[in-house]
């Protein structure tokens, strides 16, 4: 293993305070809780948006952290949840009297975790709703988690809520629209490469030269099959026709497009990928309405690439393209 890594267990700890000197004035960065927040944050007018999950899989969720996205995040260690205590400390940190949105890419662990300090912070007399993520379409349950799991389209639901609370919707109505992006988000992964975890020093799973992994989670969970490494078109096709086929889409839907990187593959690979999923939906008879190019939620190092359709109306898509900023890009 070649990474710029002092101690394995402080890795997390470093990254934040990197990203926290990176963005004075914007940034708070409170080391005991892993937790990042907006510098303004609590703000009386809007909804807070909180979001978090194990590190790995950055720039989610850390580096979302801004003006029309989260108000904040709170990591677990690599690809671990964070402790029920972190986010419970999270949530007293910026909790609003509008109320306070949880969103949950759904992993056992991280539900756990989520459940139980919304308990406590209802407890204490704070307003606290949390939603669910579950866009990957590859797997229905896993040893990993409980249904489907949370993965790069979790972004087109920050972006959404981050919005609507900026603009100073109510919590229920928050929650209604976080929920219904998910409804109509879904999204498809594979592995050309396994990961490689700071801590463990070498790659999470084997995968031979001339293989795939279909359908990997982002923890390298296993995907819907192993096959073997075929021309991109071949590949790409794989991905659009489970996305599509899972919702279904409708030709004549316009859609926003998303190409992921899950860490390690090139940007003009995935701009490759792009050019080609969006033929293969001009195909089908969809407009590809909104794109969205690069790594949103990766994990670590893998080579790959995920595939995520999110069906727009003229709400939603007044909602994705208002102004958001953030330390990794204007989304």
């Amino acid at each position: 293993m070649k990474k710029f890594v002092n101690d394995p267990k402080d890795y997390v700890a470093e990254m934040l305070e990197g990203l926290a000197l990176a963005n004075p004035g914007t940034l708070t960065y409170v080391p005991e809780y892993n937790l990042i927040m907006r510098a303004d944050a609590p703000r009386e007018d809007k909804v807070s948006i909180v979001q978090g999950s194990g590190s790995g899989h950055e720039p989610a969720h850390v580096m979302s952290v801004g003006p029309g996205m989260l108000d904040a995040a709170c990591p677990g260690d690599v690809f671990a949840a964070p402790p029920a205590d972190f986010v419970y400390e999270t949530v007293k940190r910026v909790a609003s009297p509008k109320g306070v949105l949880l969103l949950v890419n759904n992993y056992t662990g991280d539900r756990m975790a989520f459940e139980m300090a919304e308990e406590l912070s209802q407890a204490d007399g704070i307003t606290v709703r949390t939603l669910f993520i579950d866009d990957d379409v590859a797997v229905e349950d896993s040893t990993y988690t409980v249904g489907r799991r949370g993965v790069a389209g979790n972004f087109f639901v920050m972006k959404a809520v981050g919005a609507a609370a900026e603009r100073g919707a109510g919590l229920d109505e928050v929650y209604a629209i976080g929920e219904k992006v998910n409804s109509v988000t879904r999204t498809m992964g594979m592995a050309l490469t396994a990961c490689t975890p700071p801590a463990k020093g070498s790659p999470l799973f084997e995968l031979p030269d001339d293989a795939v992994e279909m359908g990997v989670g982002i923890h390298g969970e296993p995907g819907r099959r192993r096959e073997p490494l075929q021309p991109a078109t071949a590949l790409v096709g794989e991905l659009v026709t489970a996305v599509v086929d899972d919702l279904p889409f409708t030709s004549g839907d316009r859609v926003a497009l998303m190409v992921n990187g899950l860490g390690g593959t090139p940007v003009g690979e995935l701009y490759l990928v792009y050019g080609i999923a969006h033929k293969q939906l001009a195909a089908r008879g969809f407009e590809v309405g909104r794109s969205y190019v690069g790594e949103y939620c990766t994990s670590l190092d893998m080579a790959g690439a995920s595939v995520t359709l999110t069906r727009l109306d003229d709400d939603l898509l007044d909602l994705l393209t208002a102004p958001a900023e953030i330390p990794i890009r204007v989304f």
